[in-house]
C-alpha cells in the first residue's frame, strides 16, 4: 500500500484577490485528485454496487451452526474444506475438499474423486502441520479429541460417528450445511428409486422373514454389528429391511456391535451371513470345525468381502454395497 503524500503549500502575501481565489480553486482540485488516488491504491475505495460485488459479498458471508461444542460462525459457502470424515456425502454434493486422511482419499469408492486431494495424515490423528498449510475455512471431523487444536485453524465441525443415523439423515445434514439442499433431494429421490428396485429384488428372491447378520472376522473372536456400523449393516437392515436373528436382534441394534467367542457364533448367525474378512475365504469358513456348523455356512449362504469394500458407510458406498449383495442373494439359488 503507498504512503499518502503531503504537499506544503506557502501562501505570498502582496497577490491581488482575484489571484489569490485562483491558486485556492488550483490547490483543493488537486487535493481531491490526490485523495482519490490514496483511496483506489489502498483498497478502500467503494465499488458500484455491481453482480460482481454482490457475489463476493455473499461469499465472505457467515452462518451460525450449533454442534456438540456449541454454536460456531462457519463461511456460509465454505470454499477450502479440510474434511476428516464424510467425504462421500460431500462428494455426493459435488463438493471436493482440499484436504483428507490418505485412508479415506484412498476410499474403494471414490478415490477416483479425490485425485490432487492433499493428504492431512492419519485418521483421527491428522497432521496440525499439513492442515495449516492448506489454509482451510472449514473443517469437519467425526473425532473430537483435536478441536482445540484443529478450531484454532478455522471454524470447527465435529460429528461423532453414528451421531448421523443412515443416508438420508446425513446427506440431509450436509445439504444444508454447505447450502445443497436442492441437489441432497434430487440424489435422495434417486437412491430411494435404485433401492426400492433392489428390496424388490431381494423380496422375490429371499423369505422376508430370513435373518441376517453383519459380522467381521477376528480370528479367534468375531464381531457382529448393528446397523450403523458399516460392514454391510446400511444395506441390509436399512435398505433392505431385514433382520437380525430374534433372540439377539435387540441387542444388537442397542449396542450396535459385539465380540463373540467362538461358542458365541452359532446363536448370533442368521439364515444369511455378511462376513468382512482380509484372511479367509468362503471355502475356509466351511471348513473350519466351528464354522462348518453353522447352517448358513453349509447352505453356502455366506458373503465374504473385504475391508476396503465393507467399512465404509457413506452414501456412496451403501448405495454400491446395496447394489453388490442385491445381486448375490439374487443369484443364490439359481
Amino acid at each position: 500500500m503507498h504512503s499518502r503524500e503531503k504537499h506544503h503549500r506557502s501562501q505570498r502575501l502582496g497577490l491581488v484577490v482575484p489571484l489569490l481565489f485562483l491558486l485556492i480553486v488550483l490547490v483543493l482540485s488537486a487535493c481531491g485528485a490526490t485523495e482519490t488516488k490514496t483511496a483506489s491504491n489502498s483498497g478502500v475505495v467503494e465499488k458500484p454496487k455491481t453482480e460482481e460485488n454482490s457475489s463476493a459479498n455473499t461469499s465472505s458471508a457467515v452462518k451460525t451452526v450449533t454442534t456438540i461444542k456449541g454454536e460456531i460462525e462457519i463461511p456460509a459457502k465454505p470454499q477450502r474444506i479440510v474434511a476428516e470424515e464424510y467425504l462421500g456425502s460431500l462428494i455426493t454434493l459435488d463438493v471436493i475438499p482440499v484436504g483428507a486422511p490418505e485412508l479415506i482419499i484412498k476410499n474403494y469408492y471414490f478415490k477416483d474423486k479425490l485425485v490432487g486431494v492433499s493428504d492431512i495424515g492419519t485418521y483421527g490423528k491428522p497432521s496440525v502441520e499439513n492442515i495449516l498449510a492448506l489454509n482451510p475455512d472449514l473443517i469437519i471431523t467425526g473425532n473430537g479429541d483435536n478441536y482445540e487444536v484443529l478450531s484454532k485453524i478455522a471454524p470447527t465441525i465435529v460429528i461423532p460417528y453414528g451421531d448421523l443415523k443412515g443416508v438420508h439423515e446425513e446427506l440431509t445434514y450436509f445439504g444444508k450445511l454447505l447450502d445443497k439442499q436442492e441437489e441432497a433431494k434430487t440424489w435422495l429421490l434417486q437412491y430411494d428409486q435404485r433401492i426400492a428396485e433392489a428390496k424388490a429384488k431381494v423380496d422375490k428372491a429371499i423369505a422376508t422373514d430370513a435373518s441376517f447378520s453383519i459380522m467381521e472376522d477376528g480370528g479367534k473372536s468375531t464381531w457382529v454389528y448393528g446397523d450403523n456400523f458399516g460392514r454391510g449393516g446400511q444395506p441390509i437392515y436399512q435398505a433392505l429391511g431385514r433382520k437380525p436373528p430374534s433372540g439377539v436382534a435387540n441387542e444388537i441394534m442397542d449396542k450396535q456391535w459385539a465380540e463373540l467367542s467362538e461358542e458365541m457364533v452359532e446363536s448370533y448367525a442368521g439364515d444369511y451371513i455378511i462376513m468382512t474378512s482380509n484372511g479367509r475365504k468362503i471355502e475356509d469358513f466351511q471348513k473350519d470345525p466351528i464354522w462348518g456348523s453353522v447352517p448358513a455356512v453349509k447352505n453356502g449362504h455366506i458373503y465374504v468381502w473385504p475391508e476396503e469394500r465393507s467399512w465404509y458407510y457413506d452414501p456412496i458406498a451403501v448405495l454400491a454395497q446395496i447394489e453388490e449383495l442385491t445381486t448375490w442373494l439374487t443369484n443364490l439359488e439359481k
